[in-house]
């Protein structure tokens, strides 16, 4: 009786142990389908922004269009920082899955370096567009033009957030469960910002100088 009253509870014990591992996988694989549903209400949001701009591209109203306004070789030198951003990230990827943590610290390091680039080179091209008097309150073309294009910025700069935390979460706890799952959020995201900016610049620069 005694022995068999002992290993009841053991059972028991290695069962809520083995089910806390199980809930724990699954808590890894709701936070990933979560995380693809969130990128698709985003993919929502850059269609209804894309679709706005296409109507309002020629609502210039008297003011200065695209091929007045935007200087096609700057905008070549961002879409290049953020290209090559990407590919930063995937090496910090590859670091990551041969579990080298310096590794993956110094590619996220210059990916955080190309990335502010990029913002500091948009930044740079509002400010400029706002002082020669094409602002967005100007015509309906710029205001759809700074919505769309400000919103990815926002997106880029939240995404340089989120990799200081990552670099913070890695040096603290190193390549664990949670900051690999992480980590591979933040890489689904920032390829995502990626393609989006290739479809702005494709759909709002090129079309618009030519």
């Amino acid at each position: 009786m005694g022995s068999t009253a002992i290993a009841a509870p053991r059972g028991a014990l290695d069962g809520i142990a083995h089910g806390g591992d199980a809930h724990h996988q699954d808590d890894g694989s709701k936070t990933l389908l979560g995380f693809w549903i969130y990128l698709m209400s985003d993919c929502l949001i850059f269609s209804a922004l894309f679709a706005t701009f296409a109507v309002l591209a020629n609502a210039t109203a008297g003011g200065p269009g695209g091929k007045e306004l935007f200087e096609l070789p700057y905008v070549l030198g961002e879409t290049m920082l953020l290209l090559v951003s990407s590919v930063t990230f995937g090496m910090a990827m590859l670091g990551m899955h041969a579990g080298r943590r310096r590794q993956v610290l110094a590619w996220l390091a210059v990916t955080f370096v190309f990335g502010a680039g990029f913002i500091g080179m948009e930044v740079h091209e509002f400010a400029l567009l706002i002082h020669e008097g094409a602002g967005p309150g100007r015509s309906a073309f710029l205001s759809a033009y700074f919505t769309l294009v400000g919103t990815h910025g926002l997106h880029v700069a939240s995404g340089l957030v989120w990799l200081l935390v990552m670099m913070d979460m890695i040096r603290r706890y190193g390549l664990n469960d949670a900051t690999r799952r992480r980590l591979s959020c933040l890489s689904l995201f920032w390829h995502f910002l990626d393609v989006v900016w290739i479809c702005v610049f494709t759909f709002v620069y090129l079309r618009g100088a030519i």
